[in-house]
C-alpha cells in the first residue's frame, strides 16, 4: 500500500485566505453530538479512463474554496468564549486544518465486491473484506481531542478503474442532512473548477444557530413520553445540576468505532411484499421497524437465553421538515423519538399493531418536542446519560435505531465522472443503530447495521426477516 500525502498547508492556505476571524455560536443539538462522527465511502468507476479521474488536488482545492466561501466552521476549533458560550472559533493564523490523503490500493475494487445474483445483478462494496484483506488499515476518523482534523478525506485508488472517496468529519459540524448537502456542494464546486466556470450554489448553506434559536423561541415545548420513561429510572437521589454544559459535553469521548458491522439488502419487490404481508397500511419505514424490533428481541433472547425486559425502538427525525426552519440549515435539527415498549408488547402484537406502538411515540414528533429534548439537555443532562447507557442489546434490553436517508441526493454528489456506483457507510458508530440508504443499481434500499456477531447469527435465523432481506456480510 502507498500513501501519498496532499499538498502542503503553504499551498492550499491560499485557498483560506478571504476568511475572516469569526466565532459561531453552536447549538445545543450541536454540543450533544460531540465524540461522534458523520461517515461515508462512495465508490466511483471511470469509464473515459480520464487522467484527471477524482484527482487528489482537485478534490482538495475545490474543497477549501467551498469551506472559505460557505462553510468555514470546518475549519474552526470549539471553545468557550468570554460570555460563556460554546462556539467553534475561526482563526485564520491556527486553522483546523483538514486531513487529505490518497492511499494506493495494491487490488482491483472488484476484489471486495460481492453481487446479489438476479435480473438486476447488485453489487456491494464488502467493508469487512476490504480492511480484512486489503492492506489498509480502518480510516481514521474526525476528532477534535488531540488538536486532529474534524474533516479527514482519504481517496481510495484502486488498481483497476475505481476509487473510493472517504470521509470523516465531525458530528458537531452537520447532521446527515447537513452532511449531504456539503457533499453535493462540494461536487458542484469540483464540477466547475474542472470545467474552469465559476460557480454560484443555487442554494447557499445556512451557518448561523441564530435562525434555529429563532425560530425555537416562538415553539412551546412538549415532553416526548420517553423522557419521563428515563427520569423514572433516576437514582432516588437527585443528581446535581450543571451550571454549564457546554464544558462538559466538549469534552465528551470519541465513540469508539464499531467493527462489527453487517449489510442487508432490500429489492423493491422484497420491501413491497413485507408491506403487503403486514396489512399493505404501513408505510415501509415502519414496516422495517417493526420487523427489526421483532427480530432483535429474538435474537437477543436466543443470544442471552432470557427475553429482555424493554425494547428500546429508535427513530431520528429532521427538524427542518416539521418546522419554519430553513430548508438549507447546514446544523444538527436531527432530533431523536424513543419508543420504549415492553417485550411481551412486540412478542405477542401482530407487525401492523406492533408498528402503530411505534409511530404514537416516534411519527407524531413536532418541533415542541425537539425543544424539550433540548431543554432537557440543558437542564438535566444526567437524564440524556441514562438514556443513552439504556439504549443497548444486553439481558435487560433490545436496542434498534433506525437512521433513514434513502430519500438524499446521493446521486448527485458528482465531481464530473458521474454518480457515485456504490454507497457504504461506517456512519453513527453506536451498538444497535442502523443506517438505510438507496441502493442506486436497483432502486432498493441497503441497510448497516451495527450489531455484535453472535447476536446477528442469531439474527439470520429470524425467518420473517429472512424471507424479506438479503444478508450481503
Amino acid at each position: 500500500m502507498l500513501a501519498s500525502s496532499a499538498p502542503s498547508t503553504s499551498e492550499t492556505a491560499s485557498s483560506l485566505a478571504a476568511i475572516s476571524a469569526q466565532e459561531i455560536e453552536l447549538g445545543t443539538m450541536d454540543l450533544a453530538e460531540f465524540g461522534i462522527t458523520v461517515d461515508g465511502l462512495y465508490l466511483y468507476r471511470s469509464s473515459n479512463n480520464d487522467a484527471d479521474f477524482m484527482a487528489l488536488d482537485m478534490l482538495q482545492r475545490s474543497f477549501y474554496q467551498l469551506v472559505a466561501d460557505h462553510y468555514p466552521i470546518v475549519v474552526g476549533r470549539p471553545g468557550v468564549n468570554s460570555a460563556g458560550k460554546a462556539v467553534i472559533a475561526v482563526d485564520p493564523s491556527n486553522l483546523c486544518m483538514p486531513d487529505f490523503a490518497e492511499i494506493k490500493v495494491p487490488h482491483p475494487a472488484t476484489a471486495f465486491l460481492t453481487t446479489r445474483p438476479g435480473a438486476t445483478p447488485v453489487r456491494f462494496f464488502d467493508l469487512r473484506r476490504f480492511y480484512r484483506d486489503s492492506g489498509v488499515d480502518r480510516l481514521p476518523r474526525a476528532t477534535y481531542h488531540q488538536d486532529h482534523a474534524a474533516a479527514i478525506v482519504r481517496v481510495l485508488r484502486f488498481s483497476d478503474n475505481y476509487v473510493a472517496l472517504a470521509y470523516s468529519m465531525s458530528h458537531v459540524l452537520f447532521d446527515g442532512t447537513g452532511t449531504i448537502m456539503f457533499m453535493n456542494h462540494w461536487a458542484e464546486y469540483t464540477r466547475a473548477m474542472r470545467a474552469g466556470t465559476a460557480v454560484r450554489l443555487t442554494h447557499q448553506p445556512e451557518n448561523s444557530r441564530a435562525e434555529l434559536q429563532k425560530y425555537l423561541d416562538g415553539v412551546e415545548p412538549v415532553e416526548p413520553p420517553f423522557i419521563a420513561h428515563f427520569k423514572a429510572m433516576m437514582p432516588a437521589e437527585p443528581m446535581p445540576k450543571l451550571p454549564h454544559i457546554a464544558p462538559v459535553l466538549m469534552a465528551s469521548p470519541d465513540v469508539p468505532s464499531c467493527e462489527e458491522q453487517h449489510l442487508l439488502h432490500f429489492t423493491p419487490a422484497g420491501l413491497e411484499r413485507m408491506r403487503q404481508d403486514m396489512g399493505g397500511a404501513l408505510t415501509i419505514n415502519l414496516a422495517l421497524m417493526a420487523l427489526f424490533t421483532k427480530a432483535l428481541v429474538h435474537a437477543n433472547t436466543q443470544t442471552f437465553g432470557t427475553p429482555p425486559q424493554v425494547a428500546y425502538a429508535v427513530v431520528p427525525y429532521d427538524g427542518r421538515l416539521r418546522a419554519d426552519i430553513p430548508a438549507h440549515f447546514a446544523g444538527n435539527i436531527s432530533c431523536t423519538a424513543i419508543a420504549p415498549l415492553p417485550v411481551q408488547t412486540v412478542q405477542k402484537a401482530s407487525y401492523s399493531e406492533l408498528a402503530l406502538a411505534i409511530k404514537e411515540h416516534c411519527a407524531l414528533v413536532d418541533s415542541g418536542h425537539t425543544k424539550a429534548v433540548m431543554q432537557t439537555i440543558e437542564t438535566d443532562l444526567p437524564v440524556l446519560y441514562h438514556a443513552s447507557f439504556s439504549l443497548c442489546n444486553a439481558p435487560q434490553t433490545t436496542y434498534f435505531g433506525l437512521s433513514n436517508v434513502r430519500y438524499m441526493p446521493f446521486a448527485t454528489i458528482d465531481f464530473g465522472f458521474g454518480s457515485p456506483e456504490i454507497l457504504s457507510f461506517d456512519y453513527f458508530v453506536k451498538e444497535g443503530m442502523a443506517r438505510m440508504y438507496p441502493n442506486l443499481q436497483d432502486g432498493g434500499v441497503d441497510m448497516i447495521l451495527n450489531y455484535p456477531d453472535a447476536n446477528f447469527a442469531k439474527l439470520r435465523q429470524h425467518e420473517d426477516l429472512a424471507k424479506y432481506a438479503d444478508f450481503i456480510f
